[in-house]
């Protein structure tokens, strides 16, 4: 099942999710309908937050469905390190249209729980440590403009209560 993706302004998107703590069939069909859903928006990464479950469980694939090796589920997922320094286009499905060049760290080393719920660490470089961040951000409510300029930030704010008002967001 495709789920429609929520767009900056919905409070779901500001706030923290909550643990998961159950392990089960319906936790295994969300991340497969995550998965389905990512690669519907041509995403690398999609967070239960942007389909509107304020919960803490992510998908991530930097190869956009080109490998399957590459499918990461992060279930309650924390940042256990961060190295480096890298400035990119970035870009967040419930912030369409819009990127700007965001810094995030070089190479990221995360522990989370599978969908099993069995503990995993793992690391990544590159355009995969930016998912990471990315992800787990919007696990804990914040957005990737947040990492912006004030000045670019506020553009943007300003541009989207424009298409509010114009019915287009």
């Amino acid at each position: 099942m495709i789920y429609p993706i929520v767009k900056y302004g919905q409070p779901v998107l500001d706030a923290p999710g909550e643990p998961v703590t159950a392990f089960d069939g319906e936790l295994e069909k969300l991340v497969a309908d995550m998965f389905e859903t990512m690669y519907a928006a041509r995403g690398v990464g999609l967070a239960a937050p942007q389909i509107g479950i304020g919960k803490q469980l992510c998908v991530i694939d930097v190869s956009s469905g080109e490998n399957p090796a590459d499918r990461i589920v992060l279930v309650n997922p924390k940042l256990l390190s961060m190295e480096g320094k890298q400035t990119d286009e970035e870009g967040c499905l419930s912030l369409p249209t819009f990127r700007a060049p965001t810094t995030r760290p070089m190479s990221a080393s995360v522990r989370a729980q599978d969908v099993h719920g069995d503990e995993v660490t793992l690391s990544g470089e590159g355009l995969l440590a930016r998912a990471f961040c990315h992800e787990i951000d919007h696990l804990n409510g914040i957005l990737f403009i947040r990492h912006l300029s004030m000045l670019k930030r506020d553009s943007i704010k300003r541009r989207v209560k424009q298409m509010v008002k114009a019915g287009e967001w």
